[in-house]
């Protein structure tokens, strides 16, 4: 089943970058982009709770497609493009085993424990 769900996640990142080629912006906007979500965990500096409740917020699939849509409809290229970014990021993540956050630490997560404490 892992391995289902992982592959289910990579098909979701390709379709990302399918999605991003529909747009009008040069194809490195991709890369320079792709990490721009992860300044989310600057909210773990005020502490697990708030970080938590912003990562999950900057990490939501369905957030990304909502941008993603709203772009399309509004004729908002920017805004599909925070869409299709968060999305991509947001699949690549998973696919390596790091999910949305519980409140109590940044290891814990909806996809199992990560780092120092997961388990073997």
């Amino acid at each position: 089943m892992k391995t289902a769900l992982r592959l289910e996640e990579l098909g979701f990142f390709l379709f990302s970058i399918f999605l991003f080629s529909q747009l009008p912006f040069p194809w490195w906007y991709f890369p320079v982009l792709f990490l721009v979500p992860d300044l989310g965990m600057l909210g773990y500096l005020v502490g697990p709770g708030i970080g938590a409740a912003i990562y999950n917020l900057v990490h939501h699939r369905l957030l990304a497609l909502l941008y993603y849509v709203l772009g399309m409809l509004l004729a908002s290229p920017a805004l599909a493009l925070a869409g299709v970014i968060t999305f991509a990021h947001s699949s690549l993540d998973r696919l390596f085993g790091y999910g949305l956050k519980y409140p109590d630490s940044f290891t814990n997560t909806h996809l199992g424990r990560i780092g120092r404490d997961a388990r073997p």
